[in-house]
């Protein structure tokens, strides 16, 4: 593979904390319990609107999944600056530039929240490009954004490996054609991970030492 396509929450970004308190934030407002982060992996899925409607148990509405994106959104961005970096993201982003890899990074947060924040991090320059969600309400699948951005590059999928945190960057890449290696930091266990079929490593270091081997699409 000759080029990453970074995923960035939960991935590069170690936001687990703050999205634990947003999505708790939702779910009191709603009336519920706050749950653990091990519940919300357990349930987390996309669509995103699946992933409440299992904890509150019932269905919501177009109103009602607006309203829920909108509250957990607002206490997302209240705590954002709690945030830091994976560990080792820096030494990855670095590592995958000597390898003589190019790098890019699509992300489903807003596209503008999401620049701003890369840029602050001072990660901008590692990449060839930068794409966030540019729909008002989030929570889908990121197949097609995967498409547009390889597109946008022209790059051929085949040559491309996505490393992300959550079954939809396998189930995106899968789609797209392109490789995929999945991270046990971000929203999903990894048992899930692996029934993916895709390779699962612990680090984003582990993630980069798996690129020099055969990876099945």
């Amino acid at each position: 593979m000759s080029h990453v396509v970074w995923d960035w929450n939960g991935t590069l970004l170690n936001d687990n904390e703050v999205v634990l308190a947003a999505v708790n934030s939702v779910f009191v407002d709603f009336g519920g319990a706050a749950v653990s982060w091990a519940e919300w992996q357990a349930a987390y899925t996309r669509p995103m609107h699946v992933s409440y409607e299992a904890i509150l148990g019932r269905t919501l509405d177009e109103t009602e999944w607006a309203r829920v994106d909108k509250l957990y959104h607002e206490r997302y961005d209240a705590l954002l600056a709690t945030c830091g970096l994976a560990a080792d993201a820096p030494d990855a982003l670095r590592a995958v530039a000597e390898s003589g890899r190019t790098q890019s990074l699509l992300s489903m947060w807003f596209h503008d929240r999401l620049t701003p924040t890369v840029e602050a991090f001072g990660l901008t320059p590692h990449f060839r490009r930068v794409d966030g969600l540019v729909a008002t309400i989030g929570g889908g699948s990121k197949a097609e954004s995967l498409q547009a951005h390889l597109e946008a590059q022209q790059l051929d999928p085949a040559t491309v490996v996505l490393i992300g945190d959550v079954v939809d960057d396998a189930d995106a890449a899968t789609a797209a054609g392109a490789h995929c290696v999945l991270v046990t930091t971000g929203a999903m266990p990894r048992a899930a991970l692996e029934a993916t079929g895709h390779p699962v490593a612990s680090t984003l270091a582990e993630a980069l030492a798996l690129l020099d081997r055969p990876l099945a699409h």
